[in-house]
């Protein structure tokens, strides 16, 4: 078991590199208090700090249609419904029964996640919680983070340090090892036919072709403390540094520095999301996990597991 193994996803819509849309909101999981917060995308400025709060363990996240979606991997192993704009639950058990609930991520109105202890995905009504099929992807390697594009599903297994790709309709495998020679992967997010994925280890963001695996720039972004979750909105790619308790905001063509700190003072920040006003239907997003405390995420795996 690698020391640390979490993932974020997210599938925001890439456009012309820059900063985001004024009033873009940014959502952030911080595992050690379990709390939702919520920070301003252009300046990192504060809007409430514990906008959801109470959690046991907060993972994974996802946005649509103004609601906010959590993987609560604690005691509760959970997928709990907020209102993204006033943090109210509107289900905080939505999905319940799960198995380490780790990645989230929507596809023609479908709720899916990642169970790493089962390692499988499974895909879920999002209005009623109700299983759809509870196993539609089997046999992976510990997935954590999860993302979808033009029909498929995209899965990191952390275990494998591998990336593979399914159909989101029958679970059918496409390439099960469509990137590999990844690096402690998590997080990952797909737009514009790019896939990207963080890499704990070694500190970096890599960017991929999706349709090929063939590597873009396995080091678009260098130099993280231990990167977990990713974001993309509007050109930029938001990364949650776990380390250093920050989120930096990077160019996703060219990989340049515009705010490394663009928040800090965060609590083991895992999973990202942005929200882009006129937006009535964000682009899918997914999460990434951490381990309590000093523990590490190798820990609270083990700990799950034992």
């Amino acid at each position: 078991m690698k020391r640390f193994g979490i993932f974020a996803a997210a599938a925001l819509a890439l456009s012309v590199p820059g900063a985001a849309r004024a009033g873009a909101d940014l959502y952030v999981s911080n595992f050690v208090n379990g709390a939702i917060g919520e920070y301003d995308a252009s300046t990192g400025a504060t809007i409430n700090a514990s906008l959801v709060a109470g959690l046991s363990e907060p993972i994974g996240l996802a946005l649509s249609g103004g609601n906010l979606f959590v993987a609560d991997a604690g005691t509760s192993k959970v997928i709990g419904e907020y209102n993204a704009s006033t943090g109210a639950a509107i289900n905080a058990s939505l999905v319940s029964g799960l198995n380490l609930p780790y990645g989230l991520t929507f596809a023609n109105g479908d709720l899916f996640v990642t169970n790493v202890l089962s390692d499988t995905i499974g895909e879920y009504n999002a209005t009623t919680g109700a299983a759809i099929n509870a196993a539609l992807v089997t046999g992976l390697s510990e997935p954590t983070g999860l993302a979808f594009s033009n029909g498929n599903l995209y899965v990191v297994n952390n275990a494998s340090n591998t990336i593979g790709e399914y159909n989101a309709t029958t679970g059918a495998t496409i390439n099960a090892s469509l990137v590999t020679g990844l690096d402690d992967p998590d997080g990952i997010a797909v737009s514009n036919g790019d896939l990207y994925v963080a890499n704990i280890l070694s500190g970096t963001i890599g960017e991929y072709n999706a349709s090929t695996g063939a590597a873009i720039n396995a080091s678009l972004v260098a130099g993280l403390s231990e990167p977990i979750g990713l974001a993309l909105s509007n050109g930029d790619l938001y990364v949650a540094n776990y380390n250093s308790n920050t989120i930096g905001e990077y160019n996703a063509s060219t990989g340049a520095t515009i705010n490394a700190s663009l928040v800090t003072g965060l609590e083991q920040p895992t999973f990202l999301a942005v929200a882009n006003p006129g937006s009535a239907v964000p682009e899918p997003a997914s999460l990434s996990l951490l381990a309590a405390g000093t523990l590490g995420l190798a820990a609270f795996r083990r700990r799950a597991r034992g």
